[in-house]
């Protein structure tokens, strides 16, 4: 089994890969916890650090709605060209991508403890899952901190196995985690994301004061004037809702495939 690799900012590579990724609604590690590899080491869960770029709790910005799209527990911001989808769990909305042109990103909140954040180990779970299917995972300091770049083996169109590159991205904030996935060329050239990477930046999360588990997923929903098109749907302009709020192409609201655990 090949273990994680763990490098530098300055010495991270780049690789090539295919787009595309699905993910795991169970938990940000995007599997059960159960299933992930064992290591023989316990990694201690630090304080949350500073955000001085970003992500940013809703007590941190004073109008969340000025350029950003009101999911409840997110506030998405609004870039032109994009398009938003929701991604559903049973009968709730879990789960947002950004799709920008030939690149996505999946945006994913869940309440966490107060006084410690959790990606660090969500990043053992996330790494030991992809190993256990033969995958390659590389530990890289990249724009938005520790991040996992990962090879992930899948099956064609033709039938033969490929690889598709997956970044996962996650920032700890005040009692909840953020989670990314950047996918598409976003991932094979991580230089290229840099728009993908200011969206996560930017994002906005609303915790709430309800009593939540640490990894509960932070429930989302669909915005007032919004109008549900079902994946594959192609809406002809002209029928499109006018005057909508959200800037920059950000009303283009579809629903995304159910979310399902990578296998």
């Amino acid at each position: 089994m090949f273990g994680r690799r763990r490098k530098g900012r300055a010495d991270a590579e780049n690789t090539a890969g295919r787009d595309g990724a699905d993910t795991a609604a169970s938990g940000p590690g995007g599997e059960e916890p159960e299933a992930a590899e064992e290591t023989g080491q316990h990694r201690v869960n630090l304080p949350p650090a500073p955000r001085p770029d970003g992500p940013w709790d809703i007590s941190e910005v004073s109008r969340p709605a000025e350029g950003r799209v009101d999911l409840g527990g997110i506030f998405v911001p609004g870039v032109e060209g994009m398009e938003l989808r929701v991604e559903v769990a049973g009968d709730s909305i879990v789960a947002a991508t950004v799709v920008l042109r030939d690149s996505a990103i999946q945006l994913q909140a869940f309440a966490a403890p107060k006084r410690e954040g959790i990606w660090g180990e969500v990043r053992e779970e996330i790494a030991g899952g992809i190993t256990q299917q033969g995958g390659v995972v590389d530990e890289v300091e990249g724009p938005l901190g520790w991040e996992l770049r990962a090879q992930v083996p899948v099956q064609l169109p033709d039938g033969k196995n490929g690889v598709q590159l997956v970044r996962f991205v996650g920032v700890d904030g005040p009692r909840w985690f953020l989670r990314g996935v950047i996918s598409g060329q976003g991932a094979v050239q991580p230089q290229a994301a840099g728009l993908l990477e200011q969206i996560f930046r930017d994002t906005v999360v609303v915790r709430g004061e309800q009593p939540m588990a640490p990894r509960d997923p932070i429930v989302l929903k669909l915005p007032d004037d919004a109008q549900m098109v079902p994946d594959g749907v192609q809406q002809d302009e002209a029928d499109s809702p006018q005057g909508s709020r959200f800037a920059g192409g950000a009303d283009r609201l579809a629903r995304g495939p159910e979310i399902t655990e990578i296998r």
